[in-house]
């Protein structure tokens, strides 16, 4: 690992700890110039290809998901780490499917599912884009659709 400051190529570790369920945190030195500076590992795993809607074929970005769940939480009381732990949810949902191509639909139901556990503005707005709302009636079942399912719990 180099040092961000002097690329010199001799780091040493200083402290590891888990971050996540998929991430390693690591404390460095640089052997050097001696600054300190904190590295992110994350196991590299096979590449996930997205199915999509016309047929075509993407790799699966994580980032893309952050965004678009960002995206719906715009002005809304949820946390970037809330977030970025239920991307780590459906990234690891999806890779024990067996399957290295997965349909959009299924990333956007498994969004859906997140979304709709951390906040229901969000999940509403996702949910109108995701599904193609046509109108204000499409907004009012699943809005009625949600509330059915939060008397029940």
């Amino acid at each position: 690992m180099r040092c961000p400051y002097c690329f010199w190529s001799q780091t040493q570790v200083l402290d590891s700890r888990e971050s996540d369920s998929q991430t390693i945190r690591r404390r460095r030195e640089c052997e050097k110039c001696t600054k300190r500076f904190t590295t992110y590992e994350r196991m590299e795993l096979l590449d996930l290809t997205i199915l999509k809607r016309d047929k075509r074929r993407e790799l699966f970005s994580r980032d893309k998901v952050l965004k678009g769940m960002m995206r719906a939480c715009e002005k809304r009381p949820v946390r970037t780490e809330e977030l970025q732990k239920a991307v780590d949810r459906i990234e690891s949902a999806l890779r024990t499917m067996d399957k290295t191509e997965i349909p959009a639909s299924k990333i956007g139901s498994l969004v859906m599912e997140e979304l709709k556990r951390l906040d229901d503005v969000a999940y509403i707005r996702f949910a109108s884009v995701y599904r193609k709302f046509a109108d204000v009636g499409d907004f009012a079942s699943e809005i009625a659709k949600l509330k059915m399912t939060k008397k029940t719990k």
